[in-house]
């Protein structure tokens, strides 16, 4: 009903125009009434409800104002039906249609004589023109005459555009047609070959002619569409963090975007919590003594919770990445034939390059995601210190601060016998992270204050309290439980560094690059190797032929029925110009 040469019939059963309810619903269509009939129905069951005459002129010819628009005819039409089924049943009131028009037209004058009853006086030609059903249908066939002849020059131009049209495709299919030779094929092949590349580096470059509503992704349809980063505790990064998340990206746009969100998302992961009986099954039995090895303790949790924690990102990445490839196959496709380069007709052709780009996308992405691997399981198989402990100074800051508190409570506290074998072990650590001169003050000082304080305690006994609390105890005290967790951020947070630097760098290098510099040099060696074989395999010359061969006739049957339909038209023209003139010839006062 949008279109603006449809005419709309409204039917209203109503006896106050100001309370139509259908009217209301055609001008959301409609809202000025221009191509609207209304038509009131039922007239016969109303007349008896008018007391006055002068409720029936104002129901007969209702105030433009009342109308909300000026309705198409000018009034509305007036129409009564009689009720009753045409048929042989025995329920059917009429036998045959003619029966059934004829109640009609009875009913029709009982309306007028009705309505010139209730006026007191005889109705209008005008007014005649607008009651029954009679009436409405002389109108509409007049006016759909004169929108057809109105229409008629209108039409002779189009059918002669379709007619261009129609020829220029008939031409097309006779050149497709002569060029279904072997040689001719090949090199199709081999020009939609570099032309397609040409799009895909186009792609990843960046380009604004392929329409962003129509093939772009916000990162949220992103990450439906080709999976999302999500952490162990299954949550995401907010969408609106990350930049360009609203704005629909495809190609290389999209890759970058996707990157971002994963430097965002792994760089901002923490370690996950340790608690007391991790370190504690972590601390094992030695090969060689059941003592404790908290350096070693803290590597053992460190590169399983770093595993655990990156290993599902790298799988993450590689899908998404591999979607965001994947959807440069039906851009290209699309910007070929906007441009008039794509070979219409030669699907098995198609399918095998997508086939053979797909397959090498899916082939290096894997690739590439098992050299993130091997990477990942070096890194986390064996801890390297000038490599895992990025942030030394971070660390000994909170040794510092930690054995400073630790030596503080042993001052004030008359250096009991616990808290001066946790001084020691902690002084102990500081000075294996830290080799300063500040270091060895303060452990003099310590030294200095336990030898003023206490007189009994000796250097031995010192000593076997330390080991007894960090080698042959197995009582975690709190400082090794901190000792423990700091180491166990900082080989964390080293290899989230790597992996991050390092995946970024691999995916650019073995799964970017290579659509670049080495999918062109795959799909020509498939192509070749192909073009080797029996050559309808790869075109389906038989069905193309066919297929052709078909389009052609039809085609020529398109033509034949334009051409007639064209001169039908033309000669109806022809004859409406001539009446027309021959109508104003008559008109013309004689001399």
């Amino acid at each position: 009903m949008q279109h603006r040469e449809f005419i709309i019939l409204c039917l209203e059963d109503c006896s106050d125009w100001s309370n139509a309810t259908t009217r209301r619903v055609v001008m959301q269509i409609d809202p000025e009434l221009k191509r609207t009939i209304i038509v009131s129905t039922k007239l016969d069951t109303k007349i008896p409800q008018f007391a006055r005459a002068s409720d029936v002129e104002v129901f007969l010819s209702p105030p433009a104002c009342t109308l909300d628009g000026f309705i198409l005819g000018g009034s509305p039409f007036f129409t009564s039906v009689p009720s009753g089924r045409v048929g042989t049943g025995h329920d059917s009131v009429y036998s045959s249609n003619e029966e059934f028009k004829q109640a009609i037209f009875i009913r029709e004058m009982e309306d007028i004589t009705s309505l010139e009853e209730k006026l007191g006086r005889s109705l209008s030609k005008q007014e005649r023109s607008r009651i029954g059903v009679s009436k409405l249908r002389s109108f509409l066939e007049e006016l759909l005459q004169k929108r057809y002849m109105d229409s008629v020059p209108m039409i002779i131009p189009l059918l002669e555009k379709e007619y261009c049209s129609t020829t220029r495709k008939l031409n097309e299919i006779n050149k497709e047609l002569s060029t279904l030779d072997e040689v001719k094929l090949k090199e199709k092949g081999r020009v939609f070959h570099d032309l397609f590349l040409t799009k895909l580096s186009l792609l990843l470059k960046g380009t604004v002619v392929a329409p962003p509503d129509k093939f772009g992704e916000t990162l949220q349809n992103e990450r439906i569409n080709g999976g999302a980063f999500v952490g162990t505790d299954g949550l995401q990064f907010p969408h609106k963090l990350i930049p360009n998340a609203g704005m629909r990206l495809y190609g290389g746009a999209q890759y970058h975007r996707a990157m971002a969100e994963f430097r965002f998302m792994v760089g901002g992961i923490k370690c996950p919590p340790i608690t007391r009986e991790e370190i504690v099954n972590a601390c094992g039995v030695e090969d060689i003594h059941d003592g404790t090895n908290y350096s070693r303790t803290a590597c053992v949790i460190a590169v399983a919770k770093a595993r655990d924690t990156f290993e599902p990102f790298l799988h993450q990445l590689g899908c998404r990445l591999l979607h965001i490839l994947k959807r440069l196959l039906p851009i290209s496709i699309y910007l070929l034939q906007k441009e008039g380069e794509y070979l219409s007709g030669h699907e098995v052709f198609l399918r095998r390059v997508a086939s053979a780009f797909n397959n090498f996308a899916e082939s290096t992405e894997r690739a590439c995601r098992e050299k993130c691997m091997e990477d990942l399981v070096s890194t986390t198989r064996y801890v390297t210190w000038s490599l895992h402990n990025k942030n030394r100074a971070g660390l000994r800051q909170f040794l510092d601060s930690f054995g400073s508190t630790e030596q503080s409570a042993v001052l004030s506290n008359s250096l009991s016998m616990p808290l001066c074998q946790e001084s020691s072990f902690v002084s102990v650590a500081n000075e294996k992270h830290d080799t300063k001169p500040r270091t060895d003050v303060k452990l003099s000082q310590v030294a200095s204050g336990v030898d003023s304080s206490s007189s009994v305690q000796t250097t031995e006994t010192r000593l076997a309290d330390l080991l007894d609390n960090t080698l042959w105890n197995r009582r975690l005290a709190p400082s090794s439980e901190r000792i423990v967790y700091a180491l166990v951020q900082q080989i964390f947070h080293g290899i989230r560094e790597y992996f991050l630097a390092s995946a970024e760098l691999k995916f650019n290098c073995f799964l970017l690059m290579p659509v670049v510099d080495k999918l062109p040099a795959l799909l020509r060696e498939d192509l070749e190797s192909a073009f080797e074989g029996d050559l309808d395999n790869v075109f389906d010359i038989t069905n193309l032929r066919h297929s052709l061969s078909q389009q052609k006739s039809d085609t020529e049957i398109e033509m034949k029925r334009i051409k007639k339909l064209k001169e039908k038209f033309k000669l109806i023209h022809e004859q409406f110009i001539s009446h027309h003139v021959m109508s104003s010839l008559s008109l013309a006062p004689s001399a």
